[in-house]
């Protein structure tokens, strides 16, 4: 009974230490229960903070980077949820390296990014705040400080990165914002010089072939994308876990990849007379389709953990300014950067400036068709471009430069 009663005390710390009591301003995966992975990338110089959020169990990584700085003390790129967890972790850091500094919030339009830097800086008063330019919000466009973000110590990143206090040790570059109609986009890539790390938000992703550790700390996403049916009963194994990745980073990246078949009511009654075998029946309730070569949608998409830019950006935000986002990425891609690590999915990832560069190569007139997405699998994403365009929401492509 006592080794029971210790069991239920340290189950109930550690809920609490995962807890996470803002969730309903945006009510994702796995809401208000967030766990917390830390990593060292650089040893003594950055670490990356790992958590999972998502939509109906496509649960994808979201990540804070922490960097020391020379003097002492520590700058945050992009902060994920502070739970108690989070936090305890990055005062071990404080600790040893000194107080949190800086705070980055590099976008203005990733709401999972914006949610948490007002959170996160209450946990560290002596630190000041420095925003992407051009913040917005929806449906109201508010002052930051009603967003959450602390007043008086929030500033804007000025067009010149000369221009801040943490200067001689970053170089950072603004992309955007890109009008999108109502709204915009924008992101801000930064460069740490001394170990030649590139941090960024959305830009550039790679998908690693295994789901990451973070996302296996609760592998029940994993396999309720793993069955192929309602009535599937999936074992935790590795080959599970790895099926329900990929077909994860399909929706994820996707939507509505070529390799889904989505069954309406009719062909729910047809495919239940004409399949005996369960496996190949009605996808009942909450699986109204069939995957179809998913292992070879994946493949196409991930080539080898390639470094690329995610097909929504691709079809729906920087084609509307080509000129722009090119002229971003030769800048970015003249600083001496061997590692990259995006707040989502592969980290770190080993990659040149040629490669950061290549990824951008789908808004030029001279890529290399080898490098280009599917077409059949961008189709929903097109014709939602197409249709937000029709509707004038959202202004049209620009041709490639």
């Amino acid at each position: 009974m006592k080794v029971q009663n210790m069991q239920t005390q340290q189950d109930a710390i550690s809920l609490k230490d995962w807890s996470w009591a803002f969730w309903p301003i945006l009510p994702l995966y796995p809401f208000g229960k967030r766990r917390t992975l830390c990593q060292e990338v650089v040893k003594d110089t950055i670490w990356t903070f790992d958590q999972i959020q998502g939509i109906f169990y496509v649960v994808v990584p979201i990540r804070m980077t922490v960097v020391k700085l020379e003097a002492g003390g520590l700058l945050v790129y992009a902060p994920i949820a502070p739970t108690p967890e989070c936090i305890r972790l990055v005062e071990e850091l404080v600790a040893e390296h000194g107080d949190v500094k800086y705070i980055i919030l590099p976008t203005i339009s990733g709401l999972e990014h914006k949610v948490f830097v007002g959170p996160f800086a209450r946990r560290f008063p002596q630190a000041q705040v420095f925003v992407a330019p051009k913040q917005w919000s929806f449906p109201l466009n508010l002052p930051l400080s009603w967003l959450g973000l602390p007043l008086g110590r929030t500033h804007v990143l000025p067009a010149n990165s000369s221009d801040v206090p943490f200067s001689d040790e970053f170089n950072y570059a603004i992309l955007g914002p890109i009008e999108l109609g109502p709204g915009r986009f924008a992101e801000v890539a930064f460069f740490h010089k001394r170990s030649r790390t590139l941090l960024v938000t959305d830009i550039v992703v790679s998908i690693p072939a295994e789901p990451p550790p973070i996302v296996q700390l609760d592998p029940y996403p994993l396999l309720f994308h793993a069955k192929d049916d309602t009535f599937h009963r999936v074992f935790d194994t590795e080959a599970n876990r790895c099926k329900g990745w990929q077909r994860i980073v399909l929706f994820a990246f996707y939507f509505r990849p070529s390799a889904l078949e989505v069954i309406g009511t009719g062909q729910v009654f047809r495919h239940a007379l004409e399949a005996p075998d369960r496996s190949k029946k009605a996808y009942f309730g909450l699986f109204p389709f069939k995957w179809n070569n998913w292992q070879q949608s994946f493949y196409r998409l991930r080539k080898d953990g390639r470094l690329f830019v995610a097909p929504i950006l691709q079809t729906l935000i920087l084609n509307r300014d080509p000129e722009e986002t090119i002229k971003w990425a030769n800048l970015v891609a003249s600083w001496d950067f061997v590692r990259i690590i995006p707040c989502h999915l592969d980290s770190p990832i080993d990659a040149t400036t040629s490669q950061f560069r290549q990824a951008f190569s789908f808004l030029e007139k001279t890529e290399n068709p080898l490098e280009s997405l599917p077409g059949e699998d961008l189709e929903f994403l097109n014709e939602l471009s197409q249709g937000l365009c029709d509707r004038g929401i959202t202004p049209p492509a620009k041709e490639r430069v």
